[in-house]
């Protein structure tokens, strides 16, 4: 889809929520996403039988988008449970955005949620088997992708371990001031470093939380969206791509499809990596963080590890990345990616934990598989519209 045809501010976020984040023991990953899904609805002051698009995957469940109809007692005109990892859901709003200009439906409800943490034990990584050509060399399913990636970032750019321990230093100092956050309190470079490896060079703390939590986010028609309770955050740009499953098909695991779906999303929404105000990054390891700055324009390749360094991405930065505490500290139930787009989308409504001043334009990218699959979305106030 070129930038032209993709409906710039014509439909719009209008309700979100999240649901049970941190640990809920003895809800399953539907009831979880459907409390996430029934608390946006009523957010947007629309009624559950007014959502004609239901757009979902559960880490459980293939048939999601039947499922999640017949849980929630809706007849829909369009399912979708395209997955693609974490970055399921920004492609979930590109989808939902044409369906609802072109009049295919009306209300989109995006949905996801997941008990990894209370029902899988909390486990980040297990062993790969599903790759013939990698499993003999037994890594651990995804870390040691992103341990190879990080690997190569420091041969190529000189990165350091210090670079990518600010990216969790940074994280952790938002989540400390949002009471939603999992994980809180103090957490300093050394301790970065002194935490166990896991992957060299990946150590624990390189590493996101496992969580439980859902969350949700209704959209609508802008015409329509005026009109309802909260104000609307319109859909400026939504792009991804992607280029690879296997870590190992990687031409250079050093530059993701983010460059791609990056590109096409600020064409889309006219705007550039200078005009956001606020950046929303799937950080399943520090390292995506670094990579995604880069390949989304936000200082050049190999440049990211000094970009981040002081404190700059974090609270008082001249960046704010993950606001909200992202999947390092605040949560990460499985896949991440929804609960970026509810930060960005809260960020434009003034109402974050941690609110910038001003903020305008906000962006949302997520992360699928061993950097596999890449989606950007671009949000802005309501001024845009």
């Amino acid at each position: 889809m070129s930038a032209e045809q993709f409906p710039r501010g014509r439909t719009a976020i209008v309700g979100l929520a999240t649901h049970g984040i941190g640990e809920m023991p003895g809800h399953s990953a539907m009831e979880l996403a459907a409390g996430a899904g029934l608390k946006a609805v009523a957010d947007a002051g629309l009624r559950l039988d007014e959502v004609d698009g239901l757009f979902i995957c559960l880490p459980d469940d293939l048939f999601a988008g039947l499922s999640f109809a017949e849980y929630l007692g809706l007849r829909p005109r369009m399912t979708e449970n395209n997955r693609t990892g974490g970055s399921s859901f920004m492609t979930h709003m590109a989808m939902a955005a044409l369906a609802l200009d072109a009049g295919a439906i009306d209300v989109a409800l995006i949905a996801y949620g997941s008990n990894q943490r209370s029902a899988a034990g909390g486990k980040l990584s297990t062993p790969a088997r599903s790759n013939a050509w990698e499993a003999p060399y037994k890594p651990l399913f995804p870390l040691s992708s992103y341990a190879l990636a990080a690997a190569r970032h420091m041969h190529d750019y000189g990165t350091t371990r210090e670079q990518m321990a600010e990216v969790a230093v940074a994280a952790r100092g938002w989540a400390n001031t949002n009471p939603e956050a999992f994980a809180t309190g103090p957490l300093t470079i050394a301790d970065c470093l002194a935490s166990r490896m896991i992957s060299s060079p990946i150590s624990v703390k390189d590493c996101c939380l496992v969580t439980d939590g859902a969350a949700a986010i209704v959209m609508t028609r802008s015409d329509r969206a005026r009109d309802l309770r909260q104000p609307p955050v319109p859909v400026l740009g939504a792009a991804a791509a992607t280029w690879w499953t296997a870590i190992s098909q990687a031409p250079d695991v050093t530059t993701t499809a983010a460059v791609e779906s990056g590109a096409r999303a600020f064409a889309m929404a006219g705007v550039r990596p200078a005009d956001i105000d606020v950046v929303q990054l799937y950080d399943a390891f520090t390292i995506n963080t670094i990579l995604f700055l880069e390949d989304l324009g936000f200082c050049g390749k190999g440049e990211g590890g000094p970009f981040v360094a002081g404190g700059r991405i974090g609270p008082g930065g001249v960046l704010p990345v993950n606001t909200n505490g992202g999947g390092l500290s605040c949560c990460h139930p499985g896949m991440y990616g929804l609960m970026a787009i509810v930060e960005a989308a809260r960020q434009m409504r003034g109402e974050a934990a941690n609110q910038i001043g001003g903020a305008r334009l906000a962006l949302a990218h997520g992360n699928g598989g061993t950097l596999s699959a890449q989606a950007t979305v671009i949000l802005g106030n309501q001024g845009e519209m």
